[in-house]
């Protein structure tokens, strides 16, 4: 089996949520219907990173000069095997379409990046190998 495809999807909320009701309704409302949907999109695991009160983030924000933070940050691993069948195919896409029309309610899609990503663990690996007393070896 070839390794899973990871999506990074970078969540804003609509304008007229707070930061509170959006990561309600995105864990209670909008994660069942994620589950729900899974095999059929071929997700083998999702992770809903909810960011912390503001507050926390300006020390780290301020001297870097960065943009106004995510309210959360969403992972998906797929099944990097594309379904076949026709039929299935078109399950996903209905399935995906679904996901879309409720990610409208709540997200503003407009400044929400979503991307694939290629995953190198740095800080885990070398600590593994420094562990067992091997020498570090790079990324």
């Amino acid at each position: 089996m070839p390794d899973p495809i990871k999506l990074v999807f970078c969540l804003r909320r609509l304008p007229h949520l707070t930061r509170e009701q959006f990561q309600h309704y995105w864990r209670t409302v909008h994660a069942p219907l994620v589950a729900e949907r899974a095999r059929v999109l071929g997700i083998l695991r999702h992770v809903q990173a909810h960011a912390l009160p503001d507050a926390r983030a300006a020390a780290l924000a301020g001297p870097r000069g960065a943009p106004a933070s995510f309210d959360g940050v969403a992972e998906l691993w797929f099944d990097a095997s594309a379904p076949a069948d026709p039929a299935r195919r078109e399950a996903a896409r209905r399935a995906g379409a679904e996901l879309l029309a409720d990610e409208r309610r709540f997200i503003d899609l407009a400044a929400s990046p979503i991307f694939y990503t290629c995953e190198h663990e740095i800080v885990a690996g070398f600590v593994a190998q420094r562990a067992a007393g091997e020498p570090p070896t790079g990324p």
